[in-house]
């Protein structure tokens, strides 16, 4: 991929001159996991809730594919090929038939490495930013088979609200959901490697039968009601327990936000972000300030959730020169 580009480079005629793309994080409110599969995967029963932190993706005419990343973290965020955001401009770039001549731009404001989908939310973002960007109007299966493509987390960051994936993840049944639910997320200090946690479910399983995944009732029913207490009682992630035995330190957080008010405690996805469901905003608020004040987390972040996917929230139809100030790819 090319890692430098003329900044300002004209935009097609009819095609906008950036686009902003907006795309949420998840928490998994259950994540049931299977045994391996020959394929090495997993299958899963994964109830995913996109919740209200925020990456952005702009895109941006250039003389070839360019990323730059500002926020929390930027550095931890790759900016050659193994970028999902620029894997994804790859993609849709061939499909269409042309060079992935786009520079973007990636404001990051989800945790990175932290089990809520903040690399799978990039790449859904700049497929859409792209799409519109180079006016392809590709249809919404196509997207999302590209999606799947990617990544298992993938194709719900480009949809969002509330869905049950099952297969890896990628195989999504939107889920309604009767209300808003209010969260506390605690960052950790270090990230965890996905593919570590599920070898160490993979070890910690080992020599005993790990039955089918399947979607909980009561759970489903709760985000239908719009029910924090009853959601809080079947909240359930399979890899916890790997997550911990990996870092053990999380135990502490958890314990943290249990003690501070929260109705139930876990870790999001493979961690190390930890989850903390409140009964309202204000209780949100009181087990953020205890979780910051606790000395067992990073930081602490209230969101409410479901979120919209990645939805497009600025288009410039003029051509002009990018101002985004940013940290480049050398490479």
């Amino acid at each position: 991929m090319a890692r430098s580009a003329t900044e300002g480079a004209a935009a097609a005629p009819g095609c906008p001159a950036h686009v902003t793309v907006r795309v949420p994080a998840k928490v998994n409110v259950q994540l049931a996991v299977g045994a391996p599969r020959p394929d090495g995967y997993h299958d899963l029963a994964n109830v995913f809730l996109a919740v209200g932190l925020y990456d952005t993706v702009t895109a941006t005419p250039a003389d070839g594919l360019r990323l730059t990343v500002t926020g929390p973290d930027a550095a931890q965020v790759p900016l050659d090929g193994s970028n999902l955001a620029a894997r994804a401009a790859l993609a849709l770039a061939e499909r269409a038939g042309r060079t992935a001549d786009v520079h973007l731009h990636i404001a990051k404001d989800i945790p990175v490495a932290g089990g809520m989908a903040g690399g799978s939310a990039d790449a859904a973002a700049a497929l859409v930013a792209c799409d519109a960007l180079w006016g392809l109007a590709t249809p919404r299966e196509v997207l999302l088979s590209i999606c799947a493509d990617l990544g298992s987390d993938v194709p719900f960051s480009l949809v969002g609200e509330a869905a049950l994936g099952t297969g890896r993840g990628e195989k999504l049944e939107p889920l309604p959901v009767g209300g808003t639910f209010h969260w506390v997320f605690a960052a950790a200090d270090c990230g965890l490697s996905t593919p570590a946690v599920y070898r160490e479910f993979d070890r910690l399983c080992e020599g005993r039968e790990v039955p089918a995944p399947t979607a909980s009732p009561e759970l489903l029913a709760a985000l239908r009601d719009g029910d924090p207490h009853a959601l809080a009682a079947t909240v359930d992630n399979d890899l916890q327990a790997a997550a911990l035995s990996l870092n053990p330190a999380l135990a502490a957080t958890l314990a943290a936000g249990t003690e501070a008010g929260a109705l139930a405690a876990l870790v999001s996805g493979s961690g190390p972000t930890t989850a903390f469901l409140a009964e309202d905003a204000p209780a949100a608020a009181r087990i953020a300030e205890a979780l910051a004040a606790s000395g067992t987390c990073r930081s602490a972040r209230v969101a409410a959730s479901p979120a919209a996917g990645a939805t497009v929230v600025g288009q410039d139809p003029e051509p002009g020169r990018d101002t985004v100030a940013a940290r480049a790819d050398q490479g």
